[in-house]
């Protein structure tokens, strides 16, 4: 009998990329496909948002990082709700003073799907806006 040998899982391009992301202050390694809670943002469910602070692309073929921020690269989200986290308590007491205080704190969070995550050009309005501005300073000279 031929035993049989377990063949590893292979990993097709789309499982090997990932971003590295600055969203609300914070940094976030988003990968697509999958949901993440940010801090609340201003956005309506169902939203799509464009994150462009990208610090870190990477394809599955090579790796980017920025200076701060990678140039064109963009990570596009959907927000699926509008959550809370779990309650945080915080418990405050000084010794031989008969002094306590208790406190709880539960912090207000965005769920979000990553859908895509793209280095590309950018949009043609931005290319406008551009154009735009190059036309204004050669008319203000």
């Amino acid at each position: 009998m031929a035993d049989k040998k377990s063949s590893p899982k292979k990993e097709t391009p789309q499982d090997k990329t990932y971003a590295i992301v600055e969203a609300s202050g914070k940094q976030f390694w988003l990968q697509p496909n999958r949901y993440y809670d940010l801090d609340r943002c201003t956005a309506e469910v169902n939203d799509v948002l464009t994150i462009e602070k990208v610090l870190l692309l990477n394809d599955g073929k090579d790796l980017k990082l920025g200076k701060p921020y990678v140039k064109d690269a963009k990570v596009e989200i959907k927000v699926l709700e509008h959550r809370r986290g779990p309650k945080i308590i915080v418990y405050k007491m000084r010794p031989k003073k008969k002094t306590r205080r208790k406190n709880g704190h539960r912090q207000e969070l965005t769920r979000v799907l990553v859908q895509s995550i793209s280095l590309g050009s950018k949009t043609k309005k931005s290319k406008e806006t551009k154009d735009a501005k190059a036309t204004a300073s050669k008319v203000e000279s």
